[in-house]
């Protein structure tokens, strides 16, 4: 029996491309999720090798659907080979069952594991030469120092309320004493 298993990362994305390549290919039943490839724990992968029974093939419309790592791939691929199931990957043409299929699966996660680290690397590169520029990227501070300044003696007196010191800087409650609780605990 022919198992198909469609994955895509996001809500907004569509399953349509993958479960029709799979349909055709003669795939009887369909299993999917909706979440990232790096997540191990995946509800239709999951049902769908348990699904599987000895002489199925398990059938993913592109290899990086089934998993994102290497170790993942492999780790599955040697989960269904102890089932004796085969796997197949529609746009790759791998067919586990075959020798050259093999050959060709791991050759082809490894290619696929290479490109992602060159992505991983290329963008530590470009965060570093940001902060060699002076940017330090993430999301901007709530007060700056001369508003955290204003803020705790309007704290201090009494007669203003919490409420109006927080519309004036536009920030919430917590945002307000946990700016200047981290400003007393630093010293300032």
């Amino acid at each position: 029996m022919k198992i198909g298993y469609a994955r895509v990362s996001t809500q907004d994305q569509k399953l349509n491309l993958q479960t029709d390549a799979l349909s055709k290919a003669g795939c009887e039943k369909i299993f999917s999720d909706t979440a990232s490839g790096a997540k191990d724990n995946r509800a239709g992968l999951i049902e769908a090798i348990e699904f599987c029974r000895a002489g199925d093939s398990l059938i993913v419309w592109k290899l990086d659907r089934l998993g994102r790592s290497l170790k993942h791939l492999i780790e599955t691929i040697n989960l269904l080979h102890n089932k004796k199931v085969g796997f197949v990957s529609l746009q790759e043409s791998i067919d586990t069952t075959t020798s050259g299929g093999k050959l060709i699966f791991h050759v082809f996660g490894a290619l696929a594991e290479f490109e992602r680290e060159i992505i991983r690397d290329r963008t530590r590169a470009g965060l570093t030469a940001a902060r060699s520029r002076g940017r330090l990227g993430g999301r901007p501070k709530a007060l700056t120092a001369r508003q955290i300044v204003m803020a705790k003696k309007l704290l201090a007196d009494p007669n203003n309320r919490v409420q109006e010191i927080c519309e004036q800087f536009k920030v919430s409650r917590s945002t307000l004493y946990r700016v200047c609780r981290l400003e007393k605990t630093l010293g300032k």
